[in-house]
């Protein structure tokens, strides 16, 4: 099956204007931009036929073709990464199997996550989309639930059944736990990892459909699916000793710099 990664990339970001353009430093001491380190990510997985950069601005353009991506650029309309990704393939003529929205603001989203999501989707063809998921430790837990009392979104979570189709994403921390957790020990709390795979007809679908109360409360795209009865295959995935955090806002920056140095990512 082929399979195409798209990393939708835009400026006009509500909450952080121009983040794909930010630099981060990595453990040598390089400075490299937000979408460059993402492509970068996108390019260190197995089995793929192709990533390309989706944006509608010049600026990113000149940016990531600056490093050696390809770049689809996409209309100013697409309210979200996966409307991004519709129009990318769209524009592309189609002819993939799977396409992986890799969003551009999880630097640290190592491979086997986005290889562990393909084949999930893989074995489960009644799924038009699947989306990764990580049980979050003691650790992560309370980096959540600080972001949430100082007021800021540090991440998503989600809940789903036994048949691990999804029941809900929020920014706020779900399920609820009143227990405490060491910072190695495991949470019932799932971290929504900021990546999909869509089967073509689930994707060109999806820009049809309204924008549900759901999706306007949370901010969060794939409630559209889960509105419009669609099911999320959810796919858990580990860690492996690597740290994962995604670039919500100003103050991710110098977290991300710390977890990259002290992984040695480069």
């Amino acid at each position: 099956m082929s399979v195409l990664i798209v990393i939708p990339a835009r400026y006009a970001s509500t909450r952080y204007p121009g983040k794909p353009l930010v630099s981060l430093t990595g453990a040598d001491g390089d400075s490299l931009t937000l979408i460059e380190r993402s492509w970068r990510a996108a390019m260190a997985v197995t089995g793929v036929d192709r990533v390309v950069v989706a944006t509608d601005d010049d600026r990113i353009r000149t940016a990531a073709e600056g490093f050696g991506a390809e770049v689809v650029m996409t209309s100013e309309s697409c309210a979200n990464g996966t409307e991004r990704c519709a129009e990318a393939l769209a524009n592309l003529g189609g002819g993939y199997d799977i396409v992986v929205n890799l969003q551009g603001d999880a630097p640290l989203t190592p491979h086997w996550f986005v290889e562990d999501l393909v084949s999930g989707l893989r074995g489960a063809p009644d799924k038009g989309l699947a989306t990764p998921v990580l049980r979050c430790e003691g650790a992560m837990l309370n980096s959540l639930l600080a972001d949430r009392k100082a007021g800021r979104v540090g991440g998503t979570t989600a809940v789903f059944g036994r048949d691990n189709n999804a029941l809900y994403f929020s920014k706020e921390v779900v399920p609820f736990t009143s227990a405490t957790y060491g910072d190695d020990e495991p949470t019932p709390v799932f971290h929504h990892v900021g990546v999909y795979a869509y089967r073509p007809d689930a994707l060109a679908a999806y820009p049809g459909w309204p924008v549900g109360p759901l999706e306007t409360l949370e901010g969060l795209e794939q409630l559209r699916f889960l509105e419009n009865g669609r099911k999320i295959l959810c796919v858990e995935v580990e860690a492996k000793g690597r740290e994962f955090w995604e670039l919500n806002n100003p103050e991710d920056v110098p977290v991300i710099e710390a977890m990259m140095r002290k992984m040695g990512h480069k």
